[in-house]
């Protein structure tokens, strides 16, 4: 597993307990699953997926965020901890997952909150995205430098 996927998947973990609340795209008042997704990868506030509704965002429109961010689609067996998963969970429903070394983390919109689901999402895969861009990087190295300076604290 790469560093950049560990750093991914602890911040994901950070999240868990994070109340969940529909475009919430900030830790400090809500998450939905894109906002959970683009807080670990280190996506600035809001740069995914703005303006949709909870059945709303079509797979073209998420995967072309991804890509513009900086992610790359990998093929699904490749999904290791730090990927984004990106999953169909109900008709015409959209959600996104995090992978971690044992599981994957999400905004459960049912239990209201962040949390981590030990073993295989349990919806049909979409598609598996990895971190790799120059923008999506710098964004991560800013969310690297946060942490450590949180940790001086």
């Amino acid at each position: 597993m790469s560093a950049r996927g560990q750093r991914i998947a602890r911040r994901a973990r950070a999240l868990v307990g994070t109340p969940f609340r529909a475009q919430g795209h900030d830790p400090a008042h809500g998450l939905d699953c894109v906002g959970a997704a683009a807080a670990a990868v280190g996506i600035a506030r809001g740069r995914l997926c703005r303006d949709y509704t909870l059945r709303g965002p079509s797979l073209a429109r998420v995967e072309r965020g991804l890509w513009e961010l900086g992610c790359m689609r990998i093929p699904d067996h490749w999904a290791r901890a730090g990927d984004v998963i990106v999953c169909r969970a109900g008709p015409e429903q959209i959600h996104l997952a995090v992978a971690t070394e044992t599981g994957v983390v999400h905004a459960d919109a049912g239990l209201r909150r962040v949390v981590e689901r030990p073993g295989p999402v349990p919806w049909p895969v979409l598609g598996v995205w990895r971190l790799t861009g120059e923008e999506a990087m710098a964004g991560e190295e800013a969310m690297a430098g946060e942490e450590a300076m949180a940790g001086e604290e």
